[in-house]
């Protein structure tokens, strides 16, 4: 069934793009196109054609639905219908609104002429996916753009609206009113006038002294692009089309895109697009579950988390109501919102009229009572069960019936917490990461009697404050968490093994890491892990511990906040500096222990560091406490510094082999004695059957 529909006005055919949401260009409508172009071109009547989309979307790119799939690539191909609509005999006019980006752009240089709204949205963004445009945008682009103005548009990926383009040869003309009419009189206007064809492929791309600008381009894509290939392509596509034919600069854009396709970064670009979609669905939640109403906000804690927690809502345009023991820390977390607004105001960032409007809809309190009339309520204290308990018992007493109650708890049992509460069903972790207000993820931890309209909403919520929602079963540490602890557990094993501080962060920084552990643990706190640890030397007691991080904890080097961690700290700064004092005090413990220090290469604490997240992960995805391995992925792209172009600790796995990591975990099981290093069942079952993780 075509998703193009085809009428003709007068004699004007107009060809309407109709694939919902956003008019992917899948294979109906590719299809659909074609047979209007060929239908147009063989009716006498028909003198003009007009694509069209709706006020949403000209075309957003390709299907994502189709990703993957053979209908993705059958023929008509996309570079292959913008060629026949570009050789239509009768003049074809785009008309663009909303969102016309990637393959959609690219649709609309193979038409003759071109009118948009002055607000819709154009864009090349491809490189966000860690490819170049592949239907003729970096030959077309150059011509009709300009080689500087092409390049901009393909290397920051970013939409632009169309009133950019205002006296350049892209846009003929602007429309304030209704798309169609207007089209439709151009079209006549273009007909009457007997306007010739302009064929952009038929221009020729002038820019004098062309080598000595790409080559000054090249070098500043150099320091913006970091180990992303792509953008550096797109100069050299551009190249093409100054120096060959449109036909030859074809080839050349098809055989870069092809060989972008296949590098490891483009790969995890593309995992990540299609995890993030991914996470946002929950199998057991269908997309119509009827949500709940969330027009007024409830922040237990005015601290740096209750704080950042209340701007997003702000920033959001929802009331918050933020709630303290004292008028003075009141005071205070309000002034630091204010302080934090005044910065992006400095920044450009935000006008005074915003920072008004997002501070008139704070509201504080010193009573439980003004809660009454909130829909969502989070509470963000202290890290202990006990004042948990005392907060959500005080809660259930006072909400409204269904209000939901949510925890910012990063480890504690939520069904504990829940069971607090006379309505289990209306709690919900929503872990938010610091600065909260920056942040992008949020952990959605679903308890046992959490309602599904009470993670759909959530999920809602979590867009509508500009969130990566990815949902969590209920255990210790949830998802991010209980796999970092390994993480920085293993870290301490290489220190006693003969490794430093230093040479682990700098190893795994090197590698892609935006910060090592040990910086880690000064940034957060080292006295939060050893808190962590006091416990699982009781609850867990068979998990093995490096002791050397207790030993600086117990002189007092919690780390940023005390001036001294794992590393010095100068007053008022936040630069790490390595301390011979911890050195030395290594060299002893390593002699307590009997232990003789070897030589360790970067690689090996890589490979040690990371497996243990695809380890622990793996065993996460089978305990059913993160629905999909590329859930995981999106937690440690967003929240904890994993870098982007290895695409998350479990694709990673799958591009180093799936087989060969098992065999490392082997090795290390039999080297350390750690039961820890058995691959977990997930990953054995995948390396039998020849699968992968995600």
């Amino acid at each position: 069934m075509s998703s193009a529909k085809y009428e003709v006005h007068g004699s004007t055919a107009v060809i309407t793009l109709d694939n919902p949401p956003v008019n992917g260009l899948g294979y109906d409508l590719r299809v659909g196109i074609v047979a209007g172009i060929d239908k147009a071109s063989a009716d006498p009547a028909v003198t003009a054609v007009v694509m069209i989309g709706n006020e949403r979307a000209f075309s957003g790119g390709a299907d994502i639905r189709e990703f993957g799939l053979p209908k993705a690539y059958a023929l008509p191909n996309l570079p292959a219908v913008i060629q026949i609509v570009e050789n239509c005999p009768k003049p074809v006019v785009a008309a663009i609104s909303g969102v016309c980006m990637g393959g959609g752009f690219e649709l609309t240089l193979g038409a003759h002429f071109r009118i948009a709204k002055p607000d819709a949205k154009i864009a090349l963004p491809e490189v966000k996916l860690g490819l170049i445009p592949g239907a003729g945008g970096t030959q077309r682009g150059p011509r009709i753009l300009g080689v500087e103005g092409a390049l901009n548009l393909m290397v920051k990926g970013d939409p632009v609206p169309a009133s950019a383009f205002k006296g350049t040869p892209l846009i003929d003309e602007f429309v304030e009113g209704d798309l169609l009419p207007a089209a439709l009189a151009f079209a006549d206007k273009v007909v009457a006038e007997q306007r010739p064809i302009r064929r952009i492929s038929e221009m020729k791309v002038d820019y004098p002294n062309h080598e000595a600008y790409l080559q000054f381009a090249r070098n500043m894509i150099k320091g913006v692009a970091g180990p992303f290939p792509a953008p550096a392509k797109c100069a050299d596509a551009i190249a093409a089309s100054l120096t060959k034919s449109f036909a030859e600069g074809m080839k050349v854009e098809r055989e870069l895109f092809i060989g972008l396709m296949g590098t490891p970064e483009s790969r995890a670009l593309r995992h990540l697009f299609a995890a993030e979609r991914a996470a946002s669905k929950i199998p057991d939640i269908p997309d119509d579950t009827p949500v709940r109403t969330i027009a007024k906000v409830g922040v237990i804690g005015a601290g740096t988390m209750g704080g950042g927690i209340s701007m997003n809502f702000l920033n959001a345009g929802i009331p918050v109501t933020m709630l303290e023991m004292k008028q003075e820390a009141l005071d205070k977390g309000v002034a630091i919102i204010r302080k934090n607004y005044e910065n992006s105001m400095k920044k450009g960032k935000l006008t005074q009229e915003k920072l008004d409007q997002r501070m008139g809809l704070l509201g504080t309190t010193l009573s439980y009572d003004d809660f009454k009339d909130c829909d969502l309520i989070i509470e963000a204290v202290f890290e202990d069960i006990g004042v948990k308990e005392a907060v959500f018992r005080k809660l259930d007493e006072i909400a409204k019936p269904g209000a939901i109650l949510a925890s910012n708890t990063s480890t504690l049992d939520v069904n504990k917490i829940a069971n607090f509460t006379q309505r289990p069903q209306d709690v919900v972790g929503m872990h938010f990461f610091s600065p909260a207000n920056v942040m992008k993820l949020l952990e959605v931890v679903r308890g046992a009697a959490t309602a599904k309209d009470v993670m759909a909403t959530v999920m809602q919520v979590a867009k509508k404050i500009r969130k990566t929602a990815v949902v969590s079963g209920v255990c210790d540490g949830f998802i991010g968490n209980r796999m970092i602890e390994h993480y920085g557990r293993v870290a301490g094993f290489l220190l006693e093994e003969g490794a430093t501080p230093a040479q682990v962060d700098k190893a795994l920084e090197k590698w892609g890491m935006a910060m090592g552990p040990f910086r880690m643990g000064d940034l957060a706190g080292n006295d939060i892990g050893w808190a962590i640890r006091k416990r699982r030397y009781v609850e867990k007691p068979n998990i093995k511990y490096a002791k050397f991080a207790d030993k600086l904890c117990e002189q007092g080097r919690y780390g940023q906040k005390t001036g001294k961690g794992w590393y010095l700290y100068k007053a008022g700064e936040r630069k790490a500096i390595p301390d011979p004092e911890v050195d030395a005090m290594l060299v002893e413990y390593r002699k307590e222990l009997g232990i003789t220090p070897r030589k360790i290469s970067d690689a090996e604490i890589v490979e040690r560091c990371i497996y243990a997240l695809v380890n622990e992960g793996a065993r996460i995805v089978e305990e059913g406490i993160a629905a999909r391995a590329s859930d995981i992925d999106m937690i440690y792209l967003t929240g904890y510094g994993f870098p982007m172009f290895r695409g998350g600790p479990m694709l990673y796995a799958d591009e180093m082999g799936l087989y060969n990591v098992a065999r490392r975990m082997q090795a290390f099981a039999a080297s350390s004695g750690d039961a820890f290093w058995e691959p977990a069942p997930l990953i054995a079952k995948r390396v039998a059957e020849g699968r992968s993780l995600t």
